[in-house]
């Protein structure tokens, strides 16, 4: 699954999903499946901080705490969009920011 397949697929999930729910979604296969998840979605990262939109990446969570894992955090640190202090408020804002403009990210490439 390239990264455009992924963001269509989560704009399409009603909820949020976990690692394993994305990496059966995308076909992959040991080793290294949350890993090959966590690139795309740092790709997904990428683009959605230089366009200003929020992270999509948001949607996928750890099935254990119901948020993303560290390097999402880490990621949107060295994005200069999260400045460390409250990883849980900080999900939650994006995943308001997500709800109120999902067509935001329609016109993703």
């Amino acid at each position: 699954m390239t990264e455009a397949a992924l963001r269509r697929w989560l704009l399409a999930q009603p909820h949020p999903v976990t690692y394993a729910e994305a990496a059966a979604a995308m076909g992959l296969t040991p080793p290294g499946i949350i890993a090959q998840v966590t690139a795309l979605l740092e790709q997904t990262m990428r683009q959605d901080a230089a366009a200003g939109r929020p992270f999509l990446a948001a949607r996928v969570v750890s099935r254990e705490t119901g948020l993303p894992g560290r390097g999402f955090f880490d990621l949107a640190m060295a994005l200069g969009r999260f400045d460390g202090s409250d990883p849980a408020a900080f999900h939650a804002s994006e995943c308001a920011r997500l709800a109120s403009a999902p067509e935001s990210h329609t016109s993703a490439p």
